[in-house]
């Protein structure tokens, strides 16, 4: 994600795992600007918003109020402006049908939460790592 300065848009309603994604990317070095929202509906919101820099990247939880992960990915990727934002889930669930709508959406991820530091760093580096790597148009 060093490729580029725009920011990472994470949308997640638990505080900490919040304060887990944002220093587990300090922690392996990435600069980008996080910008958090708690619910699909805000995130939609500072998407849709001209003002917004767009991100680079979305990094999605499921389990939200307002709007879940999965209702927020419908309404990205009917978004001809938006669509073509990458969309990684980190979430919790381990439903199939959770990653299976996800896919269906069009999430590029699906990337579930360890409960240990360590592991959630290393989660963080291979999104890291994949869209370093990744030719993006």
């Amino acid at each position: 994600m060093r490729i580029t300065n725009k920011p990472i848009l994470l949308v997640e309603d638990d505080q900490v795992d919040m304060m887990r994604v944002t220093r587990a990317l300090k922690e392996i070095h990435v600069i980008n600007q996080i910008v958090h929202r708690e619910n699909g509906e805000d995130a939609l919101n500072y998407l849709q918003d001209e003002k917004s820099e767009k991100p680079c990247l979305i990094l999605l939880d499921l389990n939200m109020p307002i709007m879940n992960g999965i209702e927020f990915l419908q309404a990205v990727k009917k978004d001809g402006r938006l669509r073509a934002i990458p969309v990684v889930v980190l979430t919790t669930s381990d439903d199939q049908q959770d990653k299976l709508d996800s896919f269906n959406l069009g999430a590029a991820g699906y990337m579930a939460k360890p409960v240990d530091y360590r592991q959630f760093v290393e989660v963080m580096h291979s999104i890291d790592a994949y869209w370093t790597l990744s030719q993006m148009p």
